[in-house]
């Protein structure tokens, strides 16, 4: 036997593929020669940095060329298929790029300033944290990739809420590019650098998702995981982000993509339709139909958004030309389908007729004219008539979309793209020349369009952020509850305490850090100076930010006659018996204490609330006036303890 010239065909076209791909990674080894030579001759600071950014993008194109090149190796069998098995291409995005960010020389100040510990002690959390950005940087295009972009984004939960109070700026700058036009934009808000990683996080799924095998069951539903995902990323970000500096984080580029993304599913789940349907009886090729009749109207409607004015000049011609092509090649589908439905089954038995009129009435859109629809199911002659009807129509837009497909450059150089156009229209053409009798003298009418309808919806999947559990690297610094950029404090004050006849003389509430709740008049604690709203931060110098109620229990009842040296800490604005009085009458004990233990009983805030509740952005949440210093301390309840 000889060899199949199709599959001949592929493998050629395989190694012309790989032959190219060669050539751009030498160019690009070349170029990255180039740009280390000049990166370590020139000791010009700007010089340095725009060459460490162009070898970023050099980097990057090397990293996309290997995986594609890899990508050749691993997929010869797929391309040895049948020609119905050829996949038809997806858009993927590439990912936002970002310039190299130090934050070593900002947070220590901040430490230093505003939560008084040295700055220097936390330049190994400072510069691992600064890691983690440089290696997000670059994600992997799998499930460990988009773990450390989760990673990543969640710990910028913590950096914020320890680093950036709302009343002032740390003075750096968050530099991103645009994912399709490569302009620059920059922002101090933390908001813009969260919003980024979200963006990349979708699109690194549309990367996973183009690159999967959808000639097979498991490589569909993955595919559509992973575009149901980007969806919700980028419709999360659409909702919780306002005021983009970047074009491509724009609502009207977000809504485009978020529909993008919902029709490359749904042409994921026809193609997974055409797999599972292995018999060929009349309804399954109605469901087909209808399936591709759903595919071409979320491309129509993606046509539409990205033809609007605020998108039209902003993305590539080639998308547009593809996803217009799509639209056309999905309704030429349908009206194939339904041609092969009528022409190639039998006509119904009586027994079938009420199941097969009950789907045929809701095929349409409107009803074909002619003899009524028991006599159009029943009549071979009838089927025949409408099946070319459909067939006629289908070869009309096979060759629309062959013609939009020829005005594109870029798409006229995707073979793939170029053999599924041609064997769809070669298909219809040879089924209606199979059909077409000579004794035909009637003129073929025009068939109704077909009433698009789904077996399987798009669900938009949003981020799931605690599926990543991350600690705070900043955990020292003691619980965000007190210890954040929020919250201000007077310097920490050292008592020195010696039990009295009826103890120490206060109330300890809560945990992590323990509250002072009350302070008895005329007791010792009033003599050493310490206040109701007192955190307790230290007892004989071991640090308790973190201890359980218990345990500065334990250490305060294990002092002996020599006293105890306690350090404590004041918010500012809770000092004063007065104004906790106030605020004591303004609420009731019971909600005090409920809010109080809310404060101090959290452990690791990422674990005892779901992270989408955490994850708030600046940019469109509202902060709550209310602070852990709002407690009424002077209220007294059953969890607390006199010392």
């Amino acid at each position: 036997q000889g060899c199949d010239p199709f599959a001949q065909t592929q493998r050629s076209k395989l190694q012309h593929r790989r032959a190219r791909i060669n050539q751009q990674i030498n160019k690009e080894m070349r170029m990255r020669a180039g740009a280390e030579n000049l990166f370590r001759a020139t000791s010009n600071h700007k010089v340095k940095e725009t060459v460490a950014l162009e070898l970023s993008y050099v980097n990057s194109n090397l990293q996309l060329l290997k995986e594609e090149l890899e990508e050749l190796n691993s997929s010869v069998e797929v391309y040895q298929n049948e020609s119905e098995s050829i996949s038809v291409p997806m858009i993927p995005l590439g990912l936002k790029e970002t310039k190299e960010l130090d934050l070593l020389v900002p947070l220590k100040d901040f430490i230093s300033e505003h939560y008084g510990e040295e700055g220097i002690l936390f330049e190994k959390e400072i510069k691992e944290f600064m890691e983690l950005r440089q290696a997000m940087r670059t994600p992997s295009r799998n499930e460990a990739g988009l773990e450390l972009l989760m990673e990543y984004y969640n710990q910028l939960y913590f950096l914020d809420s320890r680093f950036f109070p709302p009343t002032r700026s740390l003075g750096v700058f968050f530099h991103w590019y645009d994912s399709l036009t490569g302009v620059p934009s920059h922002q101090r808000a933390l908001a813009f650098e969260k919003g980024s990683v979200l963006f990349n996080i979708g699109a690194l799924h549309t990367q996973i998702g183009a690159r999967q095998d959808r000639a097979s069951l498991p490589g569909l539903n993955q595919a559509i995981d992973a575009f149901q995902k980007a969806a919700g990323a980028f419709n999360y970000l659409k909702e919780n982000f306002s005021n983009a500096p970047s074009l491509d984080m724009s609502a009207a580029s977000l809504n485009m993509l978020v529909r993008l993304m919902v029709a490359q599913v749904q042409e994921c789940v026809f193609e997974k339709m055409t797999l599972l349907r292995t018999q060929h009886d009349f309804l399954s090729r109605l469901q087909l139909a209808q399936e591709a009749a759903r595919v071409e109207d979320v491309y129509s409607l993606v046509h539409q958004t990205m033809t609007q004015a605020h998108v039209k000049d902003y993305i590539p011609f080639s998308w547009t030309t593809m996803v217009h092509v799509k639209s056309e090649h999905f309704k030429a589908l349908s009206h194939y389908f339904a041609a092969i439905a009528l022409c190639d089954c039998p006509a119904a038995s009586d027994a079938e007729l009420p199941e097969q009129e009950k789907a045929f009435i809701q095929f349409h859109v409107t009803m074909p004219e002619g003899p009524s629809l028991r006599v159009l199911l029943q009549d071979p002659e009838e089927r025949r008539k409408l099946g070319k009807a459909h067939l006629k129509k289908a070869i009309m837009k096979h060759e629309e979309a062959m013609r939009i497909h020829g005005l594109c450059k870029i798409l006229r150089k995707m073979d793939i793209l170029q053999e599924v156009l041609s064997f769809a229209h070669k298909r219809s053409l040879s089924k209606y020349s199979e059909i077409d009798h000579e004794e035909d003298f009637f003129e073929t009418g025009d068939a109704p369009d077909i009433h698009p309808k789904t077996l399987q919806k798009p669900e938009i999947k949003s981020p799931n952020f605690s599926q990543v559990k991350v600690t705070d690297l900043f955990h020292k610094l003691g619980p965000l509850s007190v210890f954040s950029a929020k919250n201000k404090w007077y310097p920490a004050r050292r008592v020195h305490l010696r039990r009295g006849e009826n103890g120490f003389g206060f109330t300890l509430r809560g945990d992590s850090p323990v509250l002072i709740a009350g302070v008895i008049p005329g007791g010792c604690a009033a003599g050493a100076g310490l206040k109701e709203g007192d955190y307790i931060i230290s007892v004989n110098g071991k640090d308790c930010r973190w201890s359980k109620h218990a345990e500065v229990v334990q250490l305060l009842k294990s002092t002996g006659e020599e006293g105890v040296e306690i350090g404590v800490i004041t918010l500012q604005g809770s000092e004063g018996p007065k104004a906790s009085d106030k605020k004591a009458a303004a609420m009731s004990s019971g909600a005090g204490l409920q809010k109080s233990n809310k404060e101090n009983s959290r452990k690791s805030l990422m674990n005892s609330k779901s992270a989408s509740t955490l994850l708030v952005w600046s940019k469109k949440s509202k902060r709550s006036k209310k602070s852990t210093y709002s407690v009424p301390f002077s209220t007294v309840g059953d969890n607390e303890a006199m010392y």
